[in-house]
C-alpha cells in the first residue's frame, strides 16, 4: 500500500505538494491555541482606611416643634404672622371673633347678679323670721301667764304655741333659701369664669419663642373645636439645632449605636456633606410593604441656618472604622475566575474567606486564603494572607466588547463571577 502511495506521489508531484500543504494548514487550524476573548482586571492591595456604613434616608425636623391650636370655635378675624415670622413667647398670633363668647359672658354675669339678689332676699327673710320669733315668744309668754290666772282658755294658749312653732320653722326655711342662693352664686360664678376663660382663648398667643414654619389659617377661616383641637400654626422653637428622623432597615439596625458619627447630604446642597450624631434608636418597629424598619434620631448642628425642616436627608451612619490597615476591594472576595482558569485542587470549605491574586500567567490567578477584619462597602481589612502592593483580581472584562465599543470596555462577561 505504501508503495502505491509513493508511486502516486512520484507520478503526481504537484498534487502531492498541494495535498500536503492543505493537510498542514488543517492541522495548524485544529491545534493552534484559541485567543482569549476576555481578560482579568486587577487592583493592588494597599494601606488605608476601611469604613463600614449603614445607609438610610430620613427627614429633617426641628428639635422642638410646637403645634398651636384653638380651643374655641369661631371665625378667624385677624392673623398677625406669616411663614418664617420670628415670634416671642406671649406674642399674639391671631384672633377669633369673640361676639358669641362675649354674649355668653354677659349672660353669666347676669346669672351671678340674679343669684346675689336671691341671696340678699333670703338673708332679709332670715332677719324677718327672727323678728317674728321674738314677737311670737312674747305673745306665747303673755298668754301663758294669763292662762295661769284663768283669763285665757287652753285653745288660746295652743294657738300662740302654734304661731311660735311656725315662726321657728320659717327661720329654718329662710336659712335653706340662703344656702340655695349661695350655691346658685357659686354655680353662676363658675359659668362666668368658664365664659371668661373661653373669651380669653379667642386671642391665640405663642406658647414659646421661635419661627413660624407652618400657617394653616387665614382671616375668614372658621375653626371648629368641638371634637379635637384644630391646628393653626407650627412653631419651630430653635432652628439652630435640628434632628434627622432616619428609617433604618432591620438588617442593619443591629450595627447602630448611640453616639455614632453620621454623615448626610441633602438635595438642596449637592456635593456638601453635613455631620450628625446618633441620639436615639426607637424600639417601635414600622412595617411598610413587608419591610420592617426602625426610626433612628440624629442630632444636627444648624447654626448657619442652611438646613430647613422637611428636607430629605441621605444618611450614612458610620458603624465601624479602622485606619492604616492592609485593605483589598470587597469585589475581590466575590470574584471567581472562569472554571477553566481555576487552580487545580479542592476548593476551600464554605465560609472560608479567600481571594485570587494575579500570577505569572494572567489567566491562572492564585487562590489565596486570607483572614479578614472589618468589612466595609468598598474595602475590606485583610489581617493576614495579603501584602500591600499585591494585585488581586476584582473582575473580568470582555476584549471583544472593547474592540466593538470603547464605552463598554469595562463591562464584565464572566458568568462564573458571583
Amino acid at each position: 500500500m505504501f508503495e502505491r502511495i509513493r508511486a502516486w506521489i512520484r507520478a503526481h508531484p504537484k498534487w502531492s505538494i498541494a495535498i500536503g500543504i492543505a493537510t498542514l494548514l488543517l492541522l495548524y487550524m485544529v491545534l493552534k491555541p484559541t485567543p482569549k476573548t476576555y481578560e482579568y482586571v486587577t487592583q493592588a492591595a494597599d494601606r488605608g482606611e476601611v469604613v463600614r456604613r449603614v445607609t438610610a434616608s430620613g427627614k429633617l425636623r426641628a428639635l422642638n416643634t410646637i403645634k398651636v391650636g384653638a380651643e374655641v370655635s369661631g371665625q378667624i378675624t385677624d392673623v398677625y404672622v406669616d411663614f418664617n415670622s420670628p415670634v416671642t413667647k406671649g406674642q399674639v398670633l391671631a384672633r377669633i371673633d369673640p361676639t358669641r363668647l362675649n354674649a355668653r359672658a354677659q349672660q353669666a354675669r347676669a346669672q351671678v347678679a340674679t343669684a346675689q339678689a336671691a341671696l340678699a332676699q333670703a338673708q332679709a327673710s332670715v332677719s324677718r323670721t327672727g323678728t317674728d320669733i321674738l314677737i311670737q315668744e312674747r305673745e306665747y309668754s303673755r298668754r301663758a301667764q294669763l292662762a295661769e290666772r284663768g283669763f285665757v282658755s287652753k285653745s288660746g294658749l295652743d294657738t300662740a304655741s302654734s304661731a311660735l312653732a311656725s315662726a321657728r320653722a320659717g327661720t329654718r326655711t329662710a336659712a335653706a333659701q340662703v344656702a340655695s342662693a349661695r350655691a346658685q352664686i357659686a354655680q353662676a360664678s363658675a359659668e362666668l369664669s368658664s365664659a371668661l376663660l373661653d373669651l380669653s382663648r379667642t386671642t391665640i398667643i405663642a406658647p414659646a419663642s421661635g419661627v413660624i414654619i407652618n400657617k394653616l389659617v387665614e382671616p375668614g377661616t372658621t375653626v371648629a373645636a368641638s371634637f379635637q383641637t384644630p391646628n393653626l400654626f407650627e412653631i419651630a422653637a430653635d432652628t439652630t439645632r435640628m434632628q434627622v428622623e432616619a428609617s433604618v432597615d432591620e438588617a442593619d439596625i443591629g450595627q447602630v449605636r448611640d453616639g455614632q458619627g453620621v454623615r448626610f447630604t441633602v438635595d438642596s446642597y449637592p456635593g456638601e456633606t453635613f455631620a450628625a450624631t446618633v441620639r436615639q434608636i426607637r424600639k417601635a418597629a414600622t412595617e411598610t410593604q413587608n419591610v420592617v424598619s426602625y426610626l433612628v434620631i440624629l442630632d444636627v448642628d444648624n447654626k448657619d441656618g442652611k438646613l430647613l425642616p422637611g428636607m430629605t436627608a441621605n444618611v450614612e451612619i458610620i458603624t465601624g472604622i479602622v485606619r492604616n490597615v492592609v485593605r483589598a476591594p470587597t469585589t475581590a472576595l466575590r470574584f471567581r475566575p472562569k472554571t477553566s482558569d481555576r487552580p487545580k485542587g479542592k476548593a476551600p470549605a464554605p465560609g472560608t474567606p479567600y481571594l485570587f491574586v494575579a500570577a505569572a500567567d494572567p489567566y491562572k490567578p492564585e487562590r489565596r486564603l486570607v483572614k479578614l477584619g472589618l468589612q466595609g462597602e468598598d474595602f475590606v481589612e485583610v489581617r493576614s494572607g495579603l501584602k500591600p502592593g499585591e494585585k488581586v483580581v476584582v473582575r473580568s472584562k470582555s476584549k471583544v466588547k472593547k474592540a466593538v465599543n470603547e464605552d463598554a470596555a469595562d463591562e464584565s462577561d464572566d458568568a462564573d463571577t458571583n
